[in-house]
């Protein structure tokens, strides 16, 4: 037996009210010309009516079941399937013009994390795809989030694919809507960094779950998704619907990289203007832009001591011990020191293996 949903029919073609008023005039023997008079009309707007090019309204329904015996509720209801009709058709051809929106997003991946359901139909699939986005028109969805990335404060060493960095922040902005957040107060941040700073010396995923409710409390979503392919982003801060959100993905899978970006997308939410979207990293030529820098340095003095990291680095003993005590001393993972020596060049990066959490299966576990 057919389903209801089967039976429906939406036809490909609009029908005007006016022909209904036409067959009806012809039934009584009226013409045109006699309906504008027995209405107190103006002959033009019953031709316009008639025609299309004018609506019934709820007075003119009204009008016409007084002088041609057909209840208003029937012209009013023919009204509205008309201009419904012609509204799917419009979105139908807006849909159609959109397809190529499928070969600009990651559709396989938001299929296999659950965003999105794979559709035989390609139209039905740019309609759920808008949804996903919550957006009305392909045009919305440029204007949303494809035209602002050319503003993005971002890296550009990686080519990035606009739609895969618009998916993995749609999906951030849903994963942020699912917190209960507190106002945002940023005297609460603040103490909360320094909290979180503590944080890193306990299991990551522990550490994870704590630094975020308590981001959440001081009104901040923290959110983590892993990465679309193509977006080649590592971590990103701006405000979203109202409410300050730092995201971050699992691109370089240790826990140093993973707590120095949030450390510096944090500095974005308290240092830089509202308007502005923060992606991380350097330029083409390898300079880093003020806003980017500044945000460097306080995940730098926010992580470690300058004074004690300095003396550290002068003492110049980076055996796994030393740096272990280092770090017990200062109150954090020794990871992030570790991180820190590499990308200083104080040692390699094939020094002190196993002192960086792996942290990518953790999370997706």
């Amino acid at each position: 037996m057919a389903t209801k949903e089967k039976l429906q029919f939406a036809p490909d073609y609009a029908v005007p009210p006016g022909e209904t008023i036409l067959e009806t005039l012809e039934e009584l023997g009226m013409t045109q010309s006699e309906l504008a008079d027995r209405m107190g009309r103006p002959k033009k707007t019953i031709n316009e009516i008639i025609h299309a090019k004018a609506a019934i309204t709820p007075e003119t329904a009204l009008q016409l079941e007084r002088a041609l015996g057909v209840p208003a509720r029937v012209w009013n209801n023919l009204e509205r399937d008309y201009r419904e009709a012609l509204a799917r058709i419009a979105e139908q051809e807006e849909l159609t013009r959109g397809l190529t929106l499928l070969k600009r997003i990651p559709l396989k991946d938001l299929i296999a994390r659950g965003y999105v359901t794979e559709l035989k139909d390609k139209v039905e699939q740019v309609r759920q795809l808008l949804k996903f986005f919550a957006v009305g028109t392909v045009k919305g969805w440029e204007t949303t989030y494809a035209e602002p990335q050319a503003s993005f404060r971002a890296a550009r060493t990686f080519e990035r694919d606009p739609g895969a960095v618009a998916a993995w922040m749609r999906a951030g902005e849903l994963e942020a809507a699912n917190l209960s957040l507190g106002a945002y107060d940023p005297v609460r941040f603040k103490a909360t960094l320094a909290e979180t700073r503590g944080l890193t010396r306990k299991p990551f995923v522990v550490a994870l779950k704590e630094a975020q409710q308590r981001c959440a409390e001081a009104g901040v979503a923290f959110v983590v998704v892993p990465e679309f392919e193509k977006a080649r982003l590592c971590g990103l801060a701006r405000w979203a619907h109202g409410k300050p959100l730092i995201q971050l993905s699992l691109r370089y899978g240790t826990d140093d990289h993973f707590w120095f970006t949030f450390f510096h997308e944090a500095a974005h939410i308290l240092l830089h203007r509202k308007t502005e979207v923060f992606i991380e990293g350097k330029g083409d030529d390898g300079t880093v832009d003020v806003q980017e820098e500044e945000a460097n340095k306080f995940a730098e003095k926010a992580l470690l001591s300058p004074a004690s990291y300095e003396a550290f680095v002068k003492a110049g003993e980076f055996t796994p011990n030393a740096i272990e005590q280092f770090a017990r001393e200062q109150g954090i993972a020794p990871s992030i020191v570790v991180g820190r020596l590499q990308r200083q060049g104080h040692i390699s990066y094939q020094a002190c293996p196993g002192m960086k959490q792996p942290i990518k299966d953790m999370v997706l576990t």
